[in-house]
């Protein structure tokens, strides 16, 4: 199969790429970099910018199937920066694989679209949208999912969109080194009581869901099509006892001071209002998006994943936990410095 991927570099799109690679697909990635390890493993390279209708308009063709994970994520920016890389873009990658008659679309959503600040304690696919978002990014990811779910045809393209949750693994750019940073810095607080439970998937789980994905929807359209789907670990953990133990794998103190969820999101909304009046564009130290998140339960049923896509896990918690530790092991610089 020839598949295309968007955001091939990144953290996710990287490893999917690998694993199509490993099976014996031929792979196209788009990126608005260069990754010569990942050219030197097989995949051809198209660089250009997906928000760019012309560059997207003439980039999909030759190809069978598009996995879309390229992406902005983030809690702070502008509307139009979060609507230009993730609704705009999306739209393209849309028109364009129908144009060139593609056949499969595997979209990489995020389970925060339907995130309203409340727990989200065991939910499937059957929640809704929320009336309002904390934030752009789940805004744009969930209008960008809906487009991608009306575009579902049997007979012409078929798609499905994937909401993985807290990504992460031994190469992560983004969520761990983050936590490893506040953490040393004094800075990370508990929020809330300290007993929400989190779900997290990792990377080769994420990336293997992705492939589930394309051989469902080539074998038995008909049953995965048309659908959005919670991809996790299947291990839903404590918050902060998980956090607690990639301090320790990464050598930093872990939290022990608390705050209030109530307070913790009182905070957010002002530095908020204060950045935005000031026209700051650093991300605020707290926001009500992220004070929400880390204070209450976001775990989900993922038996739909499991009975429509044929997910499975790949690595459990502790292959993935005791990986993480023997490669952080290997350097003696772990986490931020």
């Amino acid at each position: 199969m020839r598949v295309l991927v968007t955001g091939c570099g990144g953290f996710l799109g990287s490893e999917i790429v690998r694993q199509l690679l490993r099976r014996g697909d031929e792979v196209v990635g788009i990126s608005r970099g260069d990754y010569p390890a990942l050219v030197n493993a097989g995949m051809e390279p198209r660089r250009g910018d997906l928000s760019d209708p012309a560059f997207t308009k003439q980039a999909f063709c030759d190809v069978e199937t598009v996995v879309h994970t390229a992406a902005v994520a983030g809690v702070w920016g502008s509307s139009d920066y979060f609507y230009q890389n993730n609704q705009l873009a999306t739209e393209l990658v849309v028109q364009a694989c129908q144009s060139h008659g593609v056949r499969n679309l595997v979209f990489t959503s995020s389970p925060s679209v339907t995130f309203d600040g409340k727990d989200q304690s065991g939910v499937d696919e059957t929640v809704s949208y929320p009336k309002r978002w904390l934030c752009h990014y789940p805004r744009t990811k969930a209008i960008a999912e809906q487009l991608v779910m009306r575009s579902h045809d049997p007979n012409g393209l078929r798609t499905v969109a994937l909401r993985p949750h807290l990504i992460w693994g031994e190469e992560d750019p983004h969520i761990l080194p983050r936590l490893l940073l506040r953490a040393k810095q004094g800075k990370l607080l508990i929020v809330g009581d300290g007993e929400n439970r989190v779900d997290t998937v990792h990377v080769v789980n994420a990336a293997g869901a992705h492939l589930d994905a394309i051989d469902s929807l080539q074998a038995t359209p008909e049953k995965s099509g048309g659908r959005c789907y919670f991809i996790s670990q299947d291990e839903p953990v404590n918050c902060w006892s998980w956090i607690s133990e990639i301090c320790r794998i990464g050598r930093v103190p872990p939290p022990s001071r608390k705050i209030s969820a109530r307070a913790a999101y009182l905070l957010g909304g002002g530095f908020e209002a204060i950045y935005w009046m000031t026209r700051r564009t650093a991300e605020p130290p707290m926001t009500r998006f992220v004070a929400a998140q880390l204070s209450k339960d976001h775990y989900f049923d993922i038996s739909a994943a499991k009975e429509r896509l044929g997910y499975k896990v790949r690595l459990s918690m502790q292959e993935g936990l005791k990986r993480l530790e023997l490669k952080w092991n290997e350097s003696s610089e772990i986490g931020p410095n």
